[in-house]
């Protein structure tokens, strides 16, 4: 006797029969030999577990205005923008996180896609949550920052093995600090053939998709324990308003020259700058921080929410 499905199997198999098979849960009780109680709790659970994900592709008419405003204004190629309603920062994170998992499955369903550089944060692993599994072994996965915190530690929000994961291709990391503990250390890491398959790659890669961080209280890179608190006072008093893979930048995206920005061990702006860069960041105390990175010029896409990009743009309106 052939053994009864496992739970998670009866809930998808439910989930297809509904949402694409169209079939009725009255229709499905009867071809299951169920309750149509049991149906319902089914899609329910096929639901909550994540194996349904809806996704609405007409982008309402504030946001695609707000978004084409921000394309003009920064020379961006790429801009979407979520519908969300004011003060919700989780549910923005939410909607930003299913609209650059969209813009991300676009590159990874290219038939010739070879890398994708991924850069690390809270946000981009919302977004690599949401993105739906491929089997792609030949794509190689590069994480753009280094994995290692002060304490010897790895980086939790690294998206590099998540990709590999999703799509079954090889994965790329950094095993160094993003600020390295002494220029010895950083020529060091540079020297290294590493380095230069990773040059490699990042000149192949069809995409970039970073986060940003805010140097300020709560500031990632000390929360996270890559700097300290002393080292995230010290590049506020010198007028660091945000930061891309550790290197800080001033409110005009410049990166800003410091004893610490001397050990940044990632790519620079200008060689990231080389492929398309695509920013994916949103909440309203993030604002200052995603203008900055856009006027540094070396983005070249941004996913945000209404919100957040109504506030850019009043930002740079002044």
């Amino acid at each position: 006797m052939s053994e009864p499905p496992k739970k998670s199997d009866l809930a998808a198999q439910v989930a297809w029969l509904y949402y694409v098979a169209n079939h009725t849960q009255q229709q499905i009780a009867e071809e299951l030999n169920v309750s149509r109680p049991t149906v319902q709790r089914l899609v329910a659970a096929a639901t909550e577990s994540g194996y349904v994900q809806v996704r609405i592709n007409h982008p309402t008419s504030d946001c695609m205005e707000v978004a084409r405003r921000l394309k003009d204004r920064f020379g961006l190629k790429v801009c979407e923008v979520a519908p969300i309603e004011p003060n919700g920062d989780a549910r923005s994170l939410r909607a930003i996180a299913i609209l650059g998992a969209t813009l991300a499955e676009r590159y990874l369903s290219r038939s010739n896609v070879e890398v994708l550089a991924f850069g690390s944060g809270r946000t981009l692993k919302s977004v690599v949550d949401e993105i739906a599994e491929f089997r792609l072994p030949n794509l190689k996965i590069l994480s753009l920052a280094g994995a290692i915190a002060l304490d010897g530690s790895f980086n939790r929000y690294d998206c590099g093995l998540r990709m590999a994961d999703k799509t079954e291709g090889k994965h790329f990391m950094l095993p160094v600090p993003v600020v390295a503990a002494t220029l010895a250390d950083k020529d060091a890491w540079l020297r290294h053939p590493l380095h230069k398959v990773v040059d490699e790659l990042y000149s192949r890669a069809e995409a970039a998709f970073i986060g940003v961080g805010t140097i300020g209280p709560g500031s990632p890179l000390a929360e996270d324990g890559f700097i300290t608190e002393q080292n995230v006072q010290e590049l506020i008093n010198i007028g660091a308003v945000a930061e891309s893979l550790g290197w800080p930048l001033d409110r005009n995206g410049r990166v800003i020259p410091s004893p610490l920005t001397d050990k940044v061990t990632s790519l620079t702006p200008d060689q990231m700058a080389k492929i398309p860069v695509i920013a994916v960041a949103g909440g309203s105390r993030k604002a200052a921080a995603i203008v900055a990175v856009l006027r540094g010029g070396f983005v070249s896409g941004l996913v945000t929410d209404f919100e957040t990009a109504q506030l850019i743009l009043s930002i740079t309106d002044r």
